[in-house]
């Protein structure tokens, strides 16, 4: 955020005494430059998910003006989010008066912090959920070493909130950091898992991001289809399978960062395929949040 604003003001002071433009087209001829810019680069994670991408099935084909809408979408929620939500509204979590479903403790995903649940934390007010955020550092490190915050959170969630069993909801790696912290820890704490856009077999987008846990998240393309990181199938190999029926998986056919979009699918749990969302518009569409409300009272009950 900061960055953009320095390069805006950059363009803007240029303008104004090198060419002697006014203050007013400066700064709004910098903000279109910025824009654009943005929008190149959610066209390019599109462009990129494009290559690595599964098969959509027939009745997902998007016309041309349901493709515009996605980007647009895909385009408002990622502004959003990485210059309003995540920057101002981290949390720590919500108590609601009079509880309805279990608690949850939301986990974000690659490059973010509490601030990305900010509009499903709005829906969990409304609906009387209780429910608690983590924010992960640091922000490129091991997928394993965030699993003690997640332990953390967990164990302060059952206290506070007096249940013996939590829901966890992430979005994309938070759904791997969910996983490693099962194998830890093992589920007798844990009621439902509900992952959104996780990429749970690898995405052959995370060539081009930094970081360890990015290096984990790879999907390395190959002519027999592709294979998951050493790290995916390490965790893969160290988990009771059985426990995948904990899961549900909500996922896009249109992911823009997840690719293979089917890498999103886990065997034995219980996987729900959407299409015309985007990857960062996964936690802020309002049918996606129906969803995981759905599923958090179909969890059960806190326990009296």
């Amino acid at each position: 955020m900061i960055a953009q604003l320095a390069i805006a003001a950059a363009i803007a002071y240029g303008l104004t005494r090198l060419n002697g433009m006014a203050p007013a087209p400066a700064i709004l001829c910098a903000a279109i430059v910025l824009l654009a810019v943005r929008m190149s680069i959610t066209a390019n994670n599109f462009r990129l998910a494009w290559r690595f991408r599964s098969e959509t099935p027939g009745h997902c084909r998007l016309t041309a003006f349901q493709a515009c809408r996605l980007y647009l979408n895909e385009f408002r929620s990622t502004m959003l989010s990485s210059s309003w939500t995540l920057p101002f509204h981290a949390f720590a979590g919500h108590t609601a008066l009079q509880s309805r479903g279990l608690p949850v403790l939301l986990i974000h995903g690659y490059g973010c912090n509490s601030g990305y649940w900010h509009s499903m934390s709005r829906k969990l007010r409304d609906a009387g959920i209780t429910h608690h955020a983590v924010s992960l550092e640091p922000i490129f490190g091991d997928i394993d070493s965030f699993v003690p915050s997640v332990h953390e959170a967990v164990e302060r969630l059952r206290q506070e909130s007096g249940s013996q069993k939590v829901i966890l909801l992430a979005h994309s790696m938070g759904g791997l950091v969910a996983r490693a912290y099962l194998n830890v820890h093992g589920d007798d704490r844990i009621a439902r898992v509900i992952t959104l856009g996780t990429p749970h077999h690898g995405t052959g987008l995370a060539d081009f991001g930094m970081g360890d846990n990015s290096e984990q998240m790879r999907w390395i393309a190959s002519d027999r289809g592709g294979t998951p990181s050493a790290w995916l199938q390490e965790l893969a190999a160290r988990e009771d399978h059985r426990r995948y029926a904990l899961f549900v998986s909500i996922y896009s056919h249109h992911d823009n960062i997840i690719a293979p979009q089917t890498s999103s699918e886990l065997p034995g749990a219980r996987n729900i395929d959407l299409h015309g969302i985007g990857h960062v518009a996964l936690g802020l569409n309002p049918r996606v949040q129906k969803i995981v409300i759905d599923e958090i009272f179909a969890a059960g009950q806190p326990d009296e």
